[in-house]
């Protein structure tokens, strides 16, 4: 069994999700967000989403990380502020020793949802469907972690029965 943990990084929230695949079924084990305080120094969001990400690897065990890449926008700081997210967030999984893989927000939506330009509605539909959950989170940071993971599961068929 291969557990697969997917990363949505962010500097007011970050999402994350975990799945598991046995042979060529995916199934859902655990989802959450970590809220960052607004008045907190960016320093502190950092070592929050360290520590926390830290937690749930700690708690799962997952053998494969994937994080969304860096969404590219005309505003540079944002784009600085969310790379550091991630790096936090990646720093804890390669201290945990983990096959880290970075995936692009438009191969997410491609994979799950078979269109790079879905909605999170869609995304939201058909991760439903998939990992056989009757309400996908309403956090769309948590259900964006949970698509990076399925996204990973898609794109690295390495565990597929052939």
């Amino acid at each position: 069994m291969y557990r697969i943990m997917g990363v949505d990084p962010g500097s007011t929230c970050t999402g994350y999700g975990i799945i598991r695949i046995e042979g060529d079924d995916i199934g859902y084990i655990d989802s959450g967000h970590i809220t960052l305080k607004k008045s907190a120094s960016r320093y502190e969001k950092l070592r929050s989403i360290f520590l926390q990400i830290q937690k749930v690897i700690e708690k799962h065990a997952p053998t494969h990380f994937a994080i969304e890449d860096v969404f590219y926008s005309k505003n540079a700081k944002s784009s600085l502020i969310l790379g550091e997210a991630r790096g936090a967030a990646i720093l804890a999984a390669a201290l945990a020793n983990l096959p880290i893989y970075e995936y692009s927000p438009r191969e997410v939506k491609q994979s799950v949802v078979g269109h790079g330009a879905a909605d999170k509605s869609q995304v939201n539909f058909m991760l439903g469907r998939i990992l056989d959950i009757a309400q996908p989170p309403e956090n769309t940071d948590e259900s964006d972690a949970l698509a990076v993971a399925v996204c990973h599961a898609f794109k690295s068929r390495e565990w597929s029965v052939t």
